[in-house]
């Protein structure tokens, strides 16, 4: 039989919310999808890295850019801009903020073994 599984992220599986910002997730099969709201000033070390004590992100992402722009700053010292449209892969080493006075809205597509990790 097929079976077929609607979701929305307006009734999540989960939220996390924080100064700034919310991640909602979604549970479909073995993949967890979360979208991440931050509002303008956000900055990962200082609104969930601070919290826990890690001046740097330690988890990989893959996802899309819904709308806003935000940076990734990377341990090694490279510098990425992503805005509305980018698909992108970041390795686990960063720090992240909202550029601009726009949210920032993003997808992030999680396997099963992803979903552990984020949960830190």
């Amino acid at each position: 039989m097929y079976e077929v599984i609607l979701k929305r992220f307006e009734q999540p599986d989960e939220v996390r919310s924080f100064e700034k910002g919310r991640f909602e997730l979604v549970r479909l099969g073995g993949m967890t999808i979360g979208r991440a709201t931050y509002e303008p000033g956000w900055k990962w070390s200082e609104h969930v890295g601070k919290a826990t004590g890690a001046k740097s992100c330690s988890v990989e992402h893959v996802g899309m850019v819904i709308a806003g722009r935000a940076t990734a700053a990377m341990d090694d010292g490279r510098v990425i801009e992503m805005k509305a449209g980018d698909v992108f892969y970041i390795a686990p080493g960063h720090d992240s903020w909202v550029v601009g006075d726009e949210p920032y809205v993003s997808l992030h597509f999680l396997g099963a073994g992803d979903y552990a990790a984020q949960k830190k």
